[in-house]
């Protein structure tokens, strides 16, 4: 009971501490808070007085956490944004039908759902403000962290085993090498080898190193995406349509390139993209979240291909 006695500290001191933690400047961070620097400094003396140590330390016009605001900070984030999301509940924003959703789609689901998700928002939630966010998996597990998004559908073989994230809805996709139709080793009409492929550029997102011991199980030291890949980028609609113009094998998940065809290759590559919805482990989820859930659930249970894990 004496524990809380005289106990001060708002969740609005918290919110101003964690904005000036993001901004760095008392004069952005008073701007996007609409208050006065003089009041957001009483703010933030206010909640150092009630933790006992300095949150920041003010070099000249720049404002950088003391070690103790860098301990503090991620708990102070997770306490807002739980607020956030209880305020939103409290609100009636009934199975997210309204509010906001923050999404992280890493490079092949983003091929994959940007389009008919955000179709199946405006369609049947045309209240609910939606942002897609991309990047790789590393940067979007990192901005759910940082409760910048309230979850992620990312390769899940890219992640490192953590006890702050869950996975669910989890699958897998087959995935190719593949070629427009027109394509050399397409018009062969039989089984080619890794050399043949080899001979061409070939293009890919960055490859787990699961996938990476895989081709080189199958095809030797040559298969190895550090020396084999020679078109990289993040974003597996652009090589998807790099290849539908040129002579160039792109190594992605057949689900994300339509227009082209899968390349028969001797040994099978026999390989799958495994991906799967990434929340924060024991906090409250958005209300919105549980709509793309629901909409993935029936998206991997419509696509034959897709065998969920």
């Amino acid at each position: 009971m004496s524990f809380w006695y005289g106990y001060s500290m708002t969740l609005v001191q918290l919110r101003h501490f964690v904005v000036l933690a993001e901004l760095g400047s008392f004069v952005q961070a008073a701007q996007a808070l609409f208050l006065t620097q003089p009041a957001l400094s009483r703010s933030v003396r206010a909640l150092e007085d009630e933790l006992g140590g300095a949150l920041f330390d003010r070099l000249g016009r720049r404002t950088v956490l003391t070690p103790f605001g860098q301990a503090v900070l991620p708990r102070a984030r997770q306490l807002v944004g739980d607020a956030e999301a209880l305020k939103l509940a409290g609100l009636g924003l009934h199975a997210g039908l309204m509010g906001q959703l923050r999404l992280g789609l890493s490079s092949g689901p983003g091929a994959l759902f940007s389009t008919p998700l955000m179709a199946h928002l405006a369609r049947h939630h045309p209240r609910l403000q939606c942002q897609i966010s991309r990047g790789s998996p590393a940067i979007l597990l990192e901005e759910l962290r940082d409760q910048h998004l309230d979850g992620a559908i990312v390769d899940v073989r890219a992640m490192l085993p953590s006890a702050d994230l869950a996975v669910s809805h989890a699958f897998e996709l087959p995935a190719s090498f593949l070629a427009r139709p027109a394509h050399p080793l397409a018009r062969a009409g039989r089984t080619v080898t890794f050399a043949e492929l080899a001979a061409y550029p070939i293009a890919s997102t960055p490859l787990s190193d699961e996938v990476a011991r895989l081709l080189v199980s199958r095809y030797g030291p040559e298969a190895n995406p550090a020396e084999m890949v020679t078109l990289r980028s993040d974003e597996t609609l652009h090589l998807v349509a790099l290849a539908a113009e040129a002579d160039v094998v792109v190594l992605t998940v057949d689900a994300a390139a339509p227009g082209l065809v899968p390349l028969p290759v001797s040994p099978p590559l026999d390989a799958t993209a495994r991906f799967g919805l990434v929340t924060l482990h024991r906090r409250e989820p958005a209300p919105a979240l549980g709509i793309v859930a629901g909409w993935l659930a029936d998206w991997i249970r419509d696509h034959g291909d897709a065998a969920e894990v």
